[in-house]
C-alpha cells in the first residue's frame, strides 16, 4: 500500500504596537498553513490560519509560532475545525505551538474544535512564555469522532501537552494522555461519565484569579474550573458532543475575551 507523502506546515507571526494598533510585525509561512488577517475595528491584530492539507495524519508535521509584541494584542483562530485521521502503523502527527507574550500584551489562543477519528495517533504541544504584566488566553476543544455520524473512537492515541511560563517561572503543567479504547475511556466516570467533547480553557493574566467566580457561572455544570495559583486560572469542560460543548464554550470566551468571538466561529 502506497503511502500518502507527508504535510508539512511552518507558520511564524507575530503582532507589534504602531500608529495606535496592532499590525503585523513578522510573518513567515511555509508548506500546508497559512494566514489570513480579516478585516476588522480594533486595536487587535486577528489571523486565521489554516491547514491546506486539510487534516493531520500519521507522520505530519506543523510548526506554530505567534508572538504578541510589547503593548500589542493578537487573536488567533483556525478557519474551521481541525481533523486527526487514522495513521499508518507506527505513525504519528505531531503538532507543535509556541506562544510569546510581552509586557502589556495579550494573546488570545481560540482555535475552533480538533475532531479526532478512530485510528487516529497525535502528539501535541503547546508552550508560551508570558510576560508579568502580559495575558494569554489559550482555549483547545477536543472531539471524540462526531456525535450526528454516530462515529465511536475506538482505536487512538492522544497525547496533548502544555507548558506555560511566566516571567520566566514555571506556572502551569498539564499533559493529557489517552490511548486504547477511547469511547470506552471516556464513559468511565472519572474521567469523562459518557462525555464526547471536552474543552481546556486556560487564562494567565494578574487578576485572573477574580474571574473564577464568573467563568464557574459561566459553563455551568459542564466542568470545572480552579484558581490554581495567582494569575493562573485553569477549567475543563466537558459535554456530551460539539454542539453541547461549544454551549458552555461560547460564553466562557466571550466572558474571558471580554468582546465578541473571532468571526469564524460565528459561521
Amino acid at each position: 500500500m502506497l503511502r500518502q507523502p507527508r504535510a508539512r506546515g511552518d507558520l511564524t507571526l507575530s503582532a507589534r504596537w504602531r500608529g495606535g494598533r496592532s499590525r503585523i510585525g513578522q510573518l513567515r509561512q511555509q508548506g500546508s498553513f497559512k494566514a489570513l488577517f480579516p478585516h476588522g475595528t480594533g486595536p487587535a491584530l486577528r489571523a486565521v490560519f489554516l491547514n491546506t492539507g486539510g487534516g493531520v495524519t500519521g507522520g505530519d508535521r506543523f510548526t506554530l509560532r505567534a508572538e504578541a509584541e510589547t503593548g500589542a494584542a493578537l487573536s488567533l483562530t483556525s478557519q474551521a475545525a481541525e481533523r486527526i485521521y487514522r495513521a499508518q502503523p507506527g505513525e504519528v502527527g505531531r503538532v507543535a505551538t509556541t506562544l510569546t507574550v510581552g509586557a502589556g500584551a495579550s494573546l488570545h489562543w481560540l482555535p475552533q474544535e480538533t475532531i479526532v477519528f478512530d485510528g487516529a495517533a497525535l502528539e501535541r504541544r503547546l508552550s508560551a512564555d508570558v510576560a508579568e504584566t502580559g495575558t494569554l488566553l489559550a482555549v483547545e476543544p477536543l472531539i471524540f469522532g462526531r456525535a450526528a455520524m454516530r462515529e465511536r473512537v475506538h482505536d487512538a492515541r492522544i497525547e496533548d501537552r502544555w507548558r506555560i511560563r511566566r516571567g520566566g517561572r514555571l506556572v502551569f503543567a498539564d499533559t493529557l494522555r489517552m490511548a486504547g479504547d477511547l469511547d470506552a475511556l471516556l464513559r468511565r466516570p472519572g474521567v469523562a461519565d459518557g462525555a464526547g467533547a471536552m474543552a481546556s480553557v486556560l487564562l494567565v493574566r494578574p487578576d485572573a484569579g477574580d474571574m473564577a467566580m464568573r467563568l464557574r457561572d459561566a459553563i455551568g455544570g459542564q466542568g470545572a474550573c480552579s484558581a490554581i495559583r495567582d494569575g493562573v486560572l485553569f477549567a475543563r469542560i466537558v459535554a456530551e458532543d460539539g454542539f453541547a460543548l461549544r454551549q458552555s464554550l461560547i460564553p466562557a470566551i466571550r466572558l474571558l475575551t471580554g468582546g465578541d468571538l473571532p468571526r469564524p466561529w460565528m459561521l
